[in-house]
């Protein structure tokens, strides 16, 4: 049987009948269960505004190495984080990969100003921070919306789960993977296996293939989105907080045949606010045992970061 990922189209939950709007929870909750991962049309996110983030992405890791060096943050924050820096969870071989972290932007007079600090963008491309805050708010409203589908899926309040990412610390990672050619490490692999920290990750085509999950039965398989879609994975943070009722899903990105192939992708890492508390709600046990304590966003975030060599 040939493995396949449902695709959903967002109108149909938020524009549709009765029926449509059940279909479409049904489908994603469903599909999140069996394969990990769920692609979506209809998000909201422009083919145009997708062009121009990744034309931004190019031009900002075109940059010269001593240029990028000058915005690198502390660890796990926002800003760049250099080529050889992240590990996956278990792996103690670096990923092959540089980033940039686009992070909640909210005013120096907020609660959480002090948490999150203020964005950090390159004076070199002056197109990146418009581009990109653009990107963040789209992915944002959709990660809210298919929030809302997750948890009348399991039986909760329709809000239960967007409310905690309202203002939450959600990341918009630019990844740029160089090619193999300039960038080869013995036994290294663009993402080593791993599973996500966050609630849900919302990730636009990436420039080229390479993305795979693992199925339930541990096969690998290619997942890479059409033109226009979006692959949705459930992350470790609602695995947890729905006492595994949705598992976390695993997957990696593999090297390419080639090695002048550059890759960049962006996900949106979907995030609640620092001090929501991941808990199963009772609805979700019924009978059954919680198998986790509880524990805020922010001290799994932090532990999560040590284990990948981001604090």
């Amino acid at each position: 049987m040939a493995f396949d990922v449902a695709t959903v189209h967002l109108d149909d939950f938020t524009k549709g009948s009765g029926t449509a709007r059940d279909a479409f929870v049904e489908t994603l909750g469903q599909s999140l269960i069996d394969t990990g991962f769920v692609k979506v049309d209809g998000h909201g996110v422009t083919p145009r505004d997708i062009d121009a983030a990744y034309e931004a992405a190019k031009d900002l890791f075109a940059l010269a190495p001593e240029a990028k060096a000058a915005y690198v943050m502390a660890k796990g924050a926002g800003g760049y984080t250099p080529f050889g820096t992240e590990h996956a969870k278990g792996n103690k071989v670096i990923d092959l990969k540089e980033f940039w972290h686009v992070h909640q932007d909210v005013a120096s007079d907020h609660p959480l100003f002090d948490a999150y600090g203020p964005n950090v963008f390159p004076d070199e491309v002056p197109h990146f921070q418009p581009a990109m805050m653009r990107l963040y708010r789209d992915l944002e409203a959709a990660a809210r919306t298919l929030l809302e589908a997750v948890a009348l899926y399991l039986g909760l309040p329709r809000l239960d789960l967007a409310d905690m990412v309202v203002d939450g610390r959600s990341v918009l990672r630019i990844i740029h993977y160089p090619p193999l050619a300039e960038a080869a490490v013995p036994g290294a692999v663009r993402a080593a296996a791993h599973e996500d920290i966050n609630l849900i990750t919302l990730l636009p085509a990436a420039t080229e293939t390479g993305l795979e999950l693992l199925d339930r039965n541990g096969t690998w398989h290619s997942v890479d989105g059409l033109e226009g879609e979006i692959v949705v994975d459930a992350g470790d943070m609602l695995s947890r907080h729905v006492n595994l009722r949705i598992p976390a899903t695993t997957h990696r990105v593999v090297n390419p045949s080639s090695e002048h192939v550059a890759r960049y992708s962006m996900p949106f890492f979907c995030h609640p606010r620092p001090e929501v508390v991941l808990d199963a709600p009772p609805a979700l046990l019924g009978d059954d045992e919680k198998l986790f304590e509880p524990i805020t966003a922010d001290d799994f975030l932090n532990q999560r970061l040590a284990e990948i060599g981001l604090t």
